[in-house]
């Protein structure tokens, strides 16, 4: 799963199965042993589970990138590789 940035502590990833296809653009962000799953636009939990603190951080982070996320989207349903995006500071 390609990784789109990291902050934090916290691990942003981004995959599509050429087989299956998602009807949500979305990400999913890795703290320790918790992951949780965000929609794009708008930025939300789906499923999963992080710390408070780390979802507030993930939160920002992709309301601050949400044109790179939904352009990383596009690049992966069209089986391309999706673009680094800057981290949290």
């Amino acid at each position: 799963m390609p990784e789109l940035s990291r902050f934090y502590g916290i691990i942003i990833r981004m995959f599509s199965e050429p087989s299956e296809r998602h009807h949500v653009p979305h990400f999913h962000a890795y703290y320790g042993e918790h992951v949780a799953v965000f929609s794009i636009s708008p930025v939300a939990l789906i499923i999963g589970f992080i710390p408070q603190r780390q979802q507030r951080l993930v939160e920002a982070w992709a309301e601050l990138h949400e044109p790179e996320l939904l352009a990383d989207w596009a690049l992966l349903e069209q089986g391309r590789k999706p673009s680094p995006i800057t981290p949290l500071q």
